[in-house]
């Protein structure tokens, strides 16, 4: 059992957008998403990126390829997750996930209500490919903080927690990977009889 709790953490990151991918602008989601992993994550992990357009059939295909190929602990998606006809991202997810997990996409809209009513269009989804946890999150810089982190009053005491509170004992229960958070980030969340001594 040792063994596998040092495993390394891998962590894909996938940024859906039709404009970032074919060069319209540069992309903001995944030096995003990989500057607060970095801010927030007590252990070392890679990273695979992808930038690919709004197309479900190639989301399909990336989140497969980096689950099933790249072996990734860990997908993070952003943008694709409103209710225009070109965003596909959760269909693509749960089109190959083996269970969802619909906590995450219930505490993300929690999380985002408290800043824009809009939240609730909002259709991101939690789930479980083989020994992998794949998230969807927000397009928006600030909205991918917000939903990673939670909602902070001005002293930082934490008013709704953000997700990835739940995430290190999530990859734990799935793949026996223990990894661990910076509570001055993100308080991360087990068990007493889940923790290292």
């Amino acid at each position: 059992m040792t063994a596998l709790l040092e495993k390394k953490l891998k962590i894909g990151l996938v940024s859906v957008s039709d404009r970032a991918s074919s060069g319209v602008y540069a992309d903001q989601g995944i030096p995003e998403l990989q500057a607060w992993l970095e801010s927030a994550l007590v252990d070392e992990f890679d990273v695979e990126t992808r930038l690919i357009p709004d197309e479900q059939a190639e989301i399909e295909q990336t989140l497969v390829d980096l689950v099933d190929n790249c072996q990734c602990h860990l997908v993070l998606t952003t943008g694709g997750t409103g209710p225009a006809k070109r965003d596909v991202t959760p269909d693509a997810t749960l089109a190959i996930a083996d269970r969802e997990m619909p906590g995450f996409g219930e505490q993300m809209r929690q999380v985002s209500l408290h800043f824009v009513p809009t939240a609730i269009l909002s259709r991101q989804v939690g789930v479980i490919r083989k020994n992998s946890l794949i998230l969807n999150l927000p397009g928006q810089p600030k909205a991918i903080k917000e939903t990673l982190e939670g909602v902070k009053d001005g002293d930082g005491k934490v008013l709704v927690k953000g997700i990835f509170a739940a995430v290190p004992y999530c990859l734990q229960l799935i793949d026996g990977i223990y990894i661990d958070t910076k509570p001055e980030v993100i308080e991360s969340f087990r068990p007493k009889s889940a923790r290292r001594a």
